[in-house]
Formats: structure tokens, sequence, C-alpha cells
């Protein structure tokens, strides 16, 4: 799916809409982003030397996971919400002119709550890992 399609089912908006096309398959969600170098978190992260900063990186790879939540149709018109980050393991700097593509997958559910995990890659080398998760709000 396209942007235009992923702004129907995640809340996120301009700056802060951080999955650029996304698809899920055999349960897996896969979700790019292509830093352009124009990012309002890059300004100052770091002058001279950009750098997408690692709390980016994971919340690019939860709007992924986010796809993959509402692929499901019980689960539609529900916003998740960060409630955990664990396990985050940065492997590789992302900057401008990389793509990020993550793969997220649910490891556990119960009740509102999902948990997620997910890496992110550039140029098939591992750059991100991370566990976290999320609660369903109506």
């Amino acid at each position: 799916m396209n942007q235009e399609e992923i702004k129907q089912i995640l809340p996120h908006r301009d700056n802060m809409l951080l999955v650029q096309e996304a698809e899920v398959i055999d349960g897996v969600a896969h979700a790019k982003y292509h830093i352009s170098g124009e990012e309002f978190f890059l300004k100052g992260h770091f002058p001279g030397n950009p750098v997408v900063p690692g709390v980016i990186l994971c919340e690019m790879m939860a709007q992924g996971a986010a796809v993959l939540l509402a692929s499901n149709p019980e689960l539609k018109g529900s916003t998740p919400m960060f409630t955990s980050l664990d396990k985050v393991r940065f492997k590789s700097p992302v900057k401008p002119g990389d793509t990020l593509e993550s793969e997220s997958t649910i490891t556990k559910s119960k009740g509102p709550f999902y948990w997620c995990a997910a890496k992110g890659y550039v140029n098939g080398k591992l750059s991100v890992t991370a566990e976290f998760s999320f609660a369903l709000v109506k």
C-alpha cells in the first residue's frame, strides 16, 4: 500500500507519518521509509553528520507493526499506543539517502495488548532490532 492508503489506517500525519510503503505478507508487516535528508529530526542530529535518531527508527518500525495490527478486521478503528520498548539494539547508523525497510511480527496478544518484534534493514544489512508492545485504544 502507498502512503495515502496507509493514512486510511494510521492516525499519524506530516512530520510523524514515517511509513511510505507497506504490505502484509503471511503475518509479517514489510514497511519502507526513504530518508530524504529534509526530515525535521535530522536538523540538529547532528549538524554536518546527520544520523536518524534511534527513537525515530523505533517509531518507523512501530508504525509498520501498526499496519500489521490494522490488517486484522477486528482491530480496525483502534489506535495503537506504545506501552513498552525493549531489547533495542542499534547495529549501524541510518543516514540521508538510506531506505529503512522494516519487518514486524506480532509475537503475543492478551486483551487489548499486543507485543511485536521488529528488524530494520538498509540495503539488506541489519541496522536496528527491537521488541515493543501496544495497547489498542478505541
